[in-house]
């Protein structure tokens, strides 16, 4: 039943990302910033419906009255992309923003276009100086703006859901430059079973859930890897 199912998601899916492409171009060029959010949270909201053609299911958990007009770093385990539009579409009110390698940022309708101009950042892997100082600049503007930055410091989604260990550097240069940020921890689970099989066919009835788990202030921890650490151990507690 896999195979039937699949094509019918990919049928969902690519008219999804084709229709919100225009629109996403009119709403940003012709109305602005809130207008093209708008849009990019609508695109969420559908890509979502779509995977529920697969029978995909999405809980999210947030206990936590996270204060909006605040900047975020929304640091989450990896399993797919799959992982992406349900952050946006449940935080949209924090105006999530990305660092997604530059691969991302062409070719594919809709997605690439929000990430060249919806505020998020494009890193070169093979350039780590250029790739840390792209984060940098990132990281000011997210706490200029007040936006939310997810970062998954893993590097690489996980194949099976067991977590990789998180690399620092990024992740350290976004605390180091948005002092006045809270660090969100979230935990991911069972997005990977989506892509069990590869991409085609699709796994189905997937139950993926997202824990939030209690802020931190950035400015109350002086040691920052001490505060990365917790952070990591964090996330990786709920993932089973």
């Amino acid at each position: 039943m896999a195979y039937p199912i699949t094509v019918l998601y990919f049928i969902c899916f690519g008219l999804t990302i084709i229709i919100f492409h225009p629109i996403q171009w009119f709403c940003k060029n012709v109305f602005g910033y809130q207008a093209h959010k708008m849009s990019v949270d609508l695109l969420q909201f559908f890509i979502m419906r779509s995977l529920n053609v697969l029978g995909t299911t999405f809980s999210f958990t947030n206990p936590y009255q996270i204060e909006k007009g605040k900047p975020l770093i929304i640091v989450a385990n990896h399993q797919s992309m799959y992982d992406i539009p349900p952050l946006i579409w449940y935080l949209r009110k924090h105006h999530v923003k990305f660092i997604s390698k530059k691969e991302l940022g062409r070719g594919i309708p809709s997605v690439s276009y929000n990430l060249r101009h919806g505020g998020s950042v494009l890193i070169d892997r093979k350039d780590p100086i250029g790739s840390i100082k792209a984060i940098e600049n990132f990281a000011k503007r997210i706490s200029q703006n007040n936006w939310a930055a997810v970062i998954f410091p893993e590097g690489t989604r996980s194949r099976d859901g067991n977590p990789k260990p998180f690399k620092t550097k990024g992740l350290l240069a976004m605390i180091n430059h948005t002092p006045d940020a809270l660090i969100v921890p979230i935990t991911i689970n069972n997005s990977w079973k989506t892509l069990r099989y590869g991409k085609f066919p699709m796994g189905l009835g997937s139950k993926i859930t997202f824990s939030v788990h209690k802020p931190m202030s950035i400015n109350q921890h002086e040691d920052k890897l001490e505060l990365i650490r917790l952070v990591e151990a964090q996330v990786k507690s709920s993932i089973v």
